[in-house]
């Protein structure tokens, strides 16, 4: 958990870019990754000079710095006074030596990393602010850098936001990533779907990860993410390593475009909310993914390209635009089919329309399937949030304590329990209200047992196989859901014209008593 000094600790870092001309959140973030990141592999470089002092083996890769590098580490960087030589030793000799070193993560970093801080003294600020940081524990990293990637969320500059933090863990909490599976994330922005997957599982496999080799393995060959943005591939990349992956899988690629053949049936779970609006050049599109959806449009492309990625077996919890569920072109209805026919389609989850707000007011929604590539559709399960812990408009208000929000209420953690187990809450009716999310997954893990025999007219309930095949395989909730309107008494019409006529009487007697007082004025 990140408290309340940290947290000013890096307002004042983002308000000295933004005062010094860094206007845009994305080059904020950028510039403050890089430094970040330079004084991140300073921390490194200390632990290799340790071992060296307690005459432990090290190996030359190991080694960031070397001997004649050594003025371009971090410690030494703060001894430099003068703003403009620090600003000009940054610019020519700092970032093209870090483009050079290292493979995986530095490289993936630092490849065409622009540096752009142009002010020599805002440079020395930010420097100075940054040095007073504590990021020498990965948790309190972790967290410091999700704080800092909040603020797009607020900035909104772009089109650049994330997928709400709760929203994520929701869609987490449904998949229960089990170790020793593979999960991916093809439109990965800033890998917020991976990270707290990554996070959930070392809370959940606690004691399984104390294990040497079951670490090793989960940090090296569980995650991967991909995106064709190098900005948000690079921050996906620092995300990802401050929260403990000193070699994260972070690609710069097309999810779209044609993949190598061992992706293909390779991931054992799919989070994603890919982007939804446009289309694409037919020529650009993997033939793998057409022959699951023939059309342009890319949250369609995205649905197919999550089947290709799934092994069999393999589940998914996606977010989609809520015309993918109801949409009446020959693709649309195609990819419906796909699901609920070929493969197993677990659930609709309609979500509030302000989930997204103020950025967007498109409605949404989230699909939860598994691939079989053999059916095993026979009752899908839907459910009407109603409320997600915050206000629907634009400000976005909570609702309920940080702590009670999301789909796993805690107690309040505090500096001293920062680091202890979460203990659950259970809210009471009156919270659930206010934040569904955890009745959403109560529910979705009895889907198969007692929601069945909700009615229609309930905020959860299945449908069957059946039922979808006769509306041509309509998914919107919508479609199924019955309302019920409760009769009004009304009042007898003679009664209510009985009223009329005794008021228009006392409304003509006022009237003549008002007269009489205007003509005794006179």
């Amino acid at each position: 958990m990140i408290t309340g000094s940290l947290k000013n600790q890096i307002d004042r870092v983002w308000d000295t870019f933004w005062s010094g001309g860094i206007s845009n959140p994305m080059d904020v973030i950028e510039q403050f990754t890089y430094l970040l990141f330079i004084r991140q592999l300073d921390e490194r470089q200390n632990q290799v000079d340790q071992k060296k002092t307690l005459g432990i083996l090290v190996h030359d890769e190991e080694n960031i710095f070397t001997p004649e590098k050594q003025d371009l580490r971090w410690k030494n960087l703060m001894q430099i006074g003068d703003p403009e030589q620090l600003h000009t030793i940054m610019a020519a000799r700092v970032f093209p030596f870090f483009r050079t070193i290292g493979t995986g993560t530095l490289s993936a970093v630092f490849q065409n990393a622009a540096f752009g801080i142009n002010s020599p003294s805002t440079l020395r600020k930010a420097m100075e602010l940054i040095n007073d940081i504590d990021i020498k524990n990965r948790d309190i990293s972790g967290d410091l850098y999700e704080y800092m990637l909040s603020k797009l969320a607020t900035s909104g500059t772009n089109g650049q936001f994330r997928t709400p933090q709760h929203i994520i863990d929701l869609l987490v909490e449904l998949m229960e990533p089990q170790l020793g599976e593979k999960i991916i994330d093809p439109a990965c922005g800033t890998a917020g779907f991976l990270i707290n997957a990554a996070e959930w599982m070392k809370l959940k496999h606690k004691k399984s990860l104390y294990n040497t080799n079951t670490r090793q393995k989960f940090y090296e060959g569980t995650f991967t993410g991909y995106d064709f943005d190098r900005a948000m591939n690079r921050i996906a990349t620092m995300n990802s390593y401050m929260h403990g992956f000193n070699e994260p899988n972070i690609a710069y690629r097309d999810s779209l475009s044609e993949l190598p053949d061992q992706e293909h049936g390779h991931y054992d779970v799919v989070l994603a909310n890919p982007p939804f609006a446009g289309s694409l050049d037919a020529e650009r599109v993997d033939p793998a993914i057409r022959r699951i959806a023939d059309t342009k449009k890319t949250e369609l492309l995205f649905l197919a390209r999550f089947l290709t990625l799934l092994k069999v077996g393999g589940r998914a919890a996606v977010i989609v635009p809520e015309g993918v569920l109801f949409g009446s072109t020959k693709a649309h209805k195609a990819l419906r089919k796909e699901l609920v026919e070929n493969q197993k389609l677990d659930a609709v989850i309609k979500l509030p329309s302000g989930v997204f707000k103020p950025y967007s007011g498109v409605s949404t929604a989230v699909l939860c399937f598994t691939k079989t590539d053999s059916g095993g559709t026979d009752e899908v399960w839907f459910y009407d949030m109603l409320a997600d812990g915050r206000s629907l408009d634009d400000k976005r208000t909570a609702l309920l304590p940080d702590n009670l929000l999301g789909p796993a209420p805690h107690e309040v953690v505090t500096e001293d329990t920062q680091f202890d187990d979460l203990i659950p809450v259970e809210l009471t009716a009156e919270q659930l209200e206010k934040n569904n999310l955890p009745d959403l997954v109560a529910r979705f893990r009895k889907r198969n047992s007692s929601e069945r025999a909700r009615k229609r007219t309930e905020q959860s309930f299945t449908v069957s196989i059946d039922d979808i095949r006769d509306t041509g395989y309509e998914l919107s909730m919508n479609r199924y859901k019955e309302i019920v309107f409760e009769d009004e008494e009304t009042r007898d019409p003679q009664e209510i014209l009985d009223d009329i006529a005794a008021l228009d009487g006392e409304i003509a007697e006022a009237l003549t008593k008002v007269r009489n007082l205007l003509g005794g004025a006179r």
